[in-house]
């Protein structure tokens, strides 16, 4: 202790001595010293001290001289132990998890998104439609991406609920046209897609794809855009862009001939090749495949061990390997949006949706 903090602590003990009724006055509290306070019993004041070597969190010099000046009074054993006593609550309160921290969050209809263990996961809930992505469910994922991104987990793991991992994009969207017509619907889709795309690219944690099952579109093009891809063995990788008179999306373009060689890029994103889970793996867009009966295990076991690294570090590793692309990968999702915002007008596009759709209301 300073020379400077043992006078001010004589001071305030002798001023307490001299009128134990003097409120001890310190920056941000003050402790009332009465008669009264002796109701403390000695067994109380010995638990408080010992309470004060376990303190896990420094309580801060301000609160520590505090505390000194105290215990040099024999007057104000109750002051001290009341003072312990709520650094000892608040701190187990702060080590403890908020009330619904670890549970399901609320607000999402088509997402299932849950905290625990360090791990935000966000589950693709539209099971009986394959988890195809509707306009809602775009919002959704985007605001599930950017709640995640400021909570307190450490990685963030994307999943889909039931068989598939992500069928793609919902074509009914195709159906809601506004009075603006096909022009106003292909604009406020391209803008929606450039932003959904871009809470991947800025996402700053690290990000997982657990695919469960089957993958189409959407749900295979941002996979680029993922730190790891784990995948089950049932998974398929498909992108119809050609059948569908559309082009790619997802920075796709950019991403896939990085990951896989020009060549195997083009045969799945202008041909639809469909790639096993093997497949993907050995072209580098999947980092590891399981058994689909023990997929599940596996991964989440590895997870919940990642869950444990330094959170920031893992931060700036990924800032470091990704920063440097962020800027071409943004302007590579805008000029893909806008190709696509053309492609949606095309008779090509339309009568191939409605082609499906047509097929659909025959089932």
């Amino acid at each position: 202790m300073t020379e400077f903090s043992r006078r001010l602590v004589r001071r305030c003990w002798l001023s307490a001595v001299q009128n134990p009724l003097q409120v001890i006055s310190f920056p941000a509290l003050q402790l009332h010293v009465s008669g009264t306070a002796m109701r403390a019993s000695q067994e109380d004041f010995e638990n408080a001290m010992n309470q004060v070597k376990l303190l896990k969190k420094d309580p801060g010099n301000e609160v520590k001289l505090k505390l000194y000046a105290l215990y040099k009074q024999e007057t104000a054993r109750q002051n001290y132990v009341d003072l312990v006593s709520s650094l000892t609550s608040s701190s187990k309160s702060s080590s403890q998890a908020k009330p619904g921290a670890d549970r399901e969050r609320q607000g999402y209809e088509n997402l299932v998104v849950t905290s625990e263990d360090g791990i935000t996961k966000i589950m693709l809930n539209r099971p009986i439609k394959k988890n195809a992505i509707s306009t809602q469910m775009y919002h959704e994922i985007m605001l599930a991406l950017k709640t995640a991104s400021k909570d307190d987990s450490t990685i963030t793991v994307l999943t889909g609920n039931g068989d598939y991992y992500c069928s793609g994009n919902d074509l009914t969207n195709f159906t809601d046209i506004p009075a603006g017509g096909v022009e106003e619907k292909a604009k406020n889709s391209a803008l929606m897609l450039r932003d959904f795309v871009g809470c991947f690219i800025d996402f700053p944690k690290p990000l997982i794809a657990v695919v469960n099952g089957p993958a189409v579109g959407i749900g295979v093009t941002t996979l680029g855009l993922f730190d790891v891809v784990y995948a089950s063995d049932k998974a398929t990788f498909h992108t119809p862009f050609g059948h569908l008179g559309l082009s790619p999306e997802g920075c796709s373009s950019y991403t896939f001939p990085k990951i896989m060689g020009p060549a195997k890029a083009a045969e799945m994103l202008i041909f639809g090749k469909k790639l096993t889970a093997r497949e993907a793996c050995a072209q580098g867009l999947v980092t590891e495949v399981f058994p689909d009966s023990i997929f599940q295990k596996e991964v989440w076991t590895r997870l919940k061990a990642y869950s444990k690294l330094p959170p920031n570090a893992m931060r700036v590793s990924k800032q470091v390997i990704r920063n440097t692309e962020k800027e071409k990968l943004h302007a590579v999702n805008a000029e893909e949006c806008r190709v696509l915002r053309e492609r949606w007008m095309s008779d090509e596009c339309i009568n191939a949706a409605m082609n499906f759709l047509s097929r659909r209301a025959k089932l």
